[in-house]
């Protein structure tokens, strides 16, 4: 028996949010009609997967009903430590692809193992000889940066910055440092409810010549992407929202 594939299936980016975008305005039909023809997962949360699959449902029907749809989370300590460094076995989560099943990994929102858990899960297949295919939907980080106007040739993300007040300032003037000797965008990210805190930080302690891009809401109807000098920034600032997810992004 032929192994199943293993689809990492895009998430809208409004896990969260007070609104929800049409899923069709988000994602293309084809990617909805692959997952729904999907029966076995592999995600964050299994509630935050079974709406997803009840939103794709409205859509396009599904292959077998919610009940009936084989959905397995990974760890709690994948979502804490992150499974990017190999220390997570995940091979076990693939028996039924090896059984010959199709099996689709997801994450909250956006693309699974991007900024979010699930590369472990890729890594795991292609060690099985599992075919992995990442269907076509949003990537916020992709969305912000081509909308940041800065560097998209030479760029990186660095996930979260430190909670801690010292931390996040040092972290802050070494992406700066880097961004500025380099030409390479630094991008990270926030959870919403700190974003407030995180932008403050940003146009306290970069230089006023550092151009600081934030996109929130991307792909909502309230989307609001900002990219300018931070002396631009200061001249007229704009208020952080502490309810839509931001990408923040500095460079040169």
């Amino acid at each position: 028996m032929s192994n199943g594939t293993l689809y990492l299936v895009p998430a809208p980016l409004d896990f969260g949010c007070d609104e929800q975008a049409p899923l069709q305005d988000a994602l293309p039909l084809g990617t909805l009609q692959k997952a729904a023809g999907i029966t076995h997962w592999i995600c964050e949360s299994a509630k935050s997967a079974r709406a997803y699959l009840k939103r794709i449902d409205a859509v396009v029907p599904l292959a077998a009903p919610l009940q009936a749809q084989q959905i397995t989370e990974l760890p709690r300590e994948v979502h804490k430590k992150g499974d990017h460094a190999g220390q997570f076995d995940a091979r076990p989560l693939l028996a039924a692809a090896l059984a010959g099943q199709d099996m689709g990994l997801l994450s909250e929102a956006g693309m699974p193992a991007v900024a979010d858990p699930g590369s472990s899960v890729a890594r795991a297949a292609h060690a099985l000889g599992i075919p992995v295919v990442p269907l076509t939907g949003p990537v916020s980080l992709l969305l912000a940066l081509a909308a940041s106007g800065l560097n998209g040739q030479n760029f990186a993300f660095v996930g979260y910055l430190p909670q801690d007040a010292d931390g996040r300032v040092q972290r802050i003037r070494e992406l700066e440092a880097l961004a500025l000797r380099s030409g390479q965008t630094q991008l990270f990210i926030e959870t919403p409810y700190r974003n407030a805190v995180l932008q403050q930080a940003l146009l306290q302690t970069l230089q006023h010549h550092t151009r600081l891009a934030v996109a929130r809401g991307l792909t909502l109807a309230n989307a609001a992407v900002r990219s300018d000098t931070v002396k631009g920034w200061r001249a007229a600032p704009m208020p952080a929202d502490e309810r839509l997810p931001a990408v923040f992004a500095i460079g040169r």
